[in-house]
């Protein structure tokens, strides 16, 4: 098709997250990943920026100016400001066009609930796709991590993105047992937050707390420790106030969320059929998103499950190249579906004009 030959009506993949978005394109791989956040001017309700600059404004803007994030804990929390933001990405990646709109698999949190389903592909369609294809977070980390889940064998996928964590146990392409928590790479940040001012009396910024997590934080007691020097608002003073954070203080603020996450793979492992478990215990734990990247938090799953433990290569993709292989299959499951079509009926017509020679040789 002409248009295709420019990228346009391509398949593409979206990874929805709540921190960050990523958009695979059929043939070309991941083409964007940018922070799931929009500036919008309120005096005018227009938007001013979205994605990385953004970002940037976390913080530092104006009173007309708001720089928000439109989905919270996995799901959609502002439908508008989402589909803006989805009709952004899509361009940017150039797969919006006016003739030729693509379809769109997105994923969603295992424990998404339909209206939040509906939700999610309603923003999609209005945001430019023309045909939109739900799959489930760990099916589509599973997928990305290389995982074979068509197999009559059981595998463990721990998904920990920004805004919910989904532990889901695998075999022959579907979630025998998962469960999704509210708890993820945010709720890091926000302990930190929360631990600089209860144990420093400073207020430190969103950004701030995410540098700390992922250069000192630890989930795991490091064997050398490693601090670093942040700023922050003395709540006392109400001056700036330069503090050292050491990798022990990381490890005691970040103790509640990575329970939270321990306990939801327990829960999960203690629900596994007996068969399951064994080839969960043979195969290991499989880690993807980027609140797996956090120090030490495969060693304390490993440690509490007595199961190996391990990260998948580029771990933050996962879930945006399973998208991308998954919709990549099903275009072309239909595609080998309309040629075994043509071919049957080719077949057919084949058969009917030797019926009509043979008679006509009869007679």
């Amino acid at each position: 098709m002409f248009f295709n030959l420019f990228g346009f009506g391509d398949s593409i993949g979206i990874d929805l997250g709540t921190a960050t978005v990523l958009v695979y394109v059929k043939g070309k791989g991941i083409v964007l990943r940018e922070p799931s956040v929009v500036a919008i001017d309120k005096s005018t309700n227009s938007v001013l920026a979205v994605g990385e600059e953004a970002r940037k404004m976390i913080g530092k803007t104006p009173g007309s100016i708001v720089a928000v994030r439109p989905l919270k804990e996995g799901v959609i929390s502002d439908y508008d400001t989402t589909e803006r933001m989805l009709k952004y990405f899509i361009e940017k990646a150039g797969g919006r066009h006016a003739f030729a709109k693509p379809t769109i698999a997105v994923c969603v949190p295992s424990a998404v609930t339909s209206v939040e389903r509906r939700a999610v592909e309603d923003a999609t369609r209005q945001a430019g796709a023309r045909k939109v294809l739900i799959i489930e977070e760990p099916i589509a980390a599973a997928i990305g991590a290389g995982i074979d889940i068509a197999k009559a064998c059981g595998s463990m996928v721990v998904d920990i993105g920004g805004g919910t964590t989904d532990v889901a146990v695998i075999s022959l392409g579907g979630n025998v047992v998962s469960t999704s928590i509210k708890v993820a790479g945010d709720n890091f940040d926000e302990a930190i937050i929360k631990y600089m001012r209860r144990k420093h009396n400073v207020l430190i910024g969103e950004r701030t707390a995410e540098e700390l997590k992922i250069n000192v934080g630890t989930a795991f007691p490091r064997t050398m420790s490693v601090n670093m020097d942040v700023r922050g608002r003395d709540l006392v003073t109400g001056l700036p106030k330069l503090i050292n954070v050491t990798s022990e203080e990381m490890y005691d603020a970040l103790v509640e969320p990575v329970e939270a996450i321990v306990n939801a793979v327990h829960g999960v492992l203690e629900k596994t059929p007996p068969e399951l478990a064994a080839d969960i215990a043979d195969r290991g734990i499989v880690m993807t998103g980027g609140g797996s990247l956090l120090y030490g938090l495969d060693k304390i799953i490993a440690d509490r499950t007595k199961i190996n433990t391990i990260i998948a290569d580029d771990a933050v993709s996962c879930v945006a190249r399973g998208t991308g292989n998954f919709i990549e299959y099903i275009e072309g499951g239909a595609e080998r579906k309309k040629v075994s079509k043509k071919r049957e009926k080719h077949a057919e017509q084949a058969h009917r004009r030797r019926e009509k020679s043979g008679r006509r040789e009869r007679r």
